[in-house]
């Protein structure tokens, strides 16, 4: 039986996912999949969406996939992408997927990005053999993430390992046996495996308005 805050968790996700009209996270049980409209009775209204609209939405399926990272910190990792050389949206989307919350998810030892956050700060996560829990923690190439032992056997780890809803992508070396992981470069938005299509250029356009 699903706890209290799991139930709390994949409703906050079916919210964001019901709000943005979307399935973010391409999971099977999303409401998405039965309606095509927003919630309430106005959602079945679709107006032709301004170019604001159109930017506003790019930025809120980007950080609601990420687990709906706030606003400030948000704005940061623009401003970053900004100040690194090369494309700006690439470098934004480098960023989000050089979090360390999104490597545990992208390495499938949580089932989604919600359970990823909550496994690092229950200090369930070693990054180069060193505790940490700060999902924001940025990683860098060459990074080793490993699921301590006594959090090897919860069923929600277990439950995403053997997974075969999603794939491990290619700039990460996972060893699942051994709960251990290593990020092996920063990706470009065509390697990451997004279910929906994400627009990281529109999210430059809404911040440099």
């Amino acid at each position: 039986m699903a706890s209290q805050s799991e139930h709390k968790r994949h409703h906050a996700k079916y919210k964001i996912d019901r709000r943005l009209g979307v399935n973010l996270w391409g999971r099977p049980k999303s409401p998405v999949n039965s309606r095509e409209y927003g919630p309430g009775q106005h959602g079945q209204r679709r107006s032709k969406p301004t170019d604001y609209g159109i930017q506003l939405m790019a930025k809120q399926k980007l950080k609601g996939y990420y687990g709906n990272i706030g606003e400030k910190q948000f704005k940061k990792y623009y401003v970053e992408a900004v100040r690194r050389r090369g494309d700006t949206g690439q470098n934004l989307i480098g960023i989000l997927e050089s979090r360390l919350d999104a490597m545990v998810y992208r390495m499938k030892f949580a089932p989604t990005v919600f359970a990823s956050r909550q496994l690092v700060s229950h200090k369930h996560v070693l990054v180069n053999g060193q505790i940490c829990n700060i999902p924001s923690r940025m990683l860098k190439p060459g990074d080793v993430i490993e699921v301590r032992e006594r959090a090897r056997n919860i069923p929600s780890v277990l439950d995403a390992i053997v997974s075969a809803e999603r794939d491990i992508p290619e700039y990460t070396d996972v060893d699942q046996t051994g709960y251990k992981g290593t990020f092996t470069r920063i990706p470009s938005i065509e390697d990451v495996p997004y279910p929906v299509q994400m627009e990281p250029n529109l999210v430059i356009e809404y911040y440099s308005r």
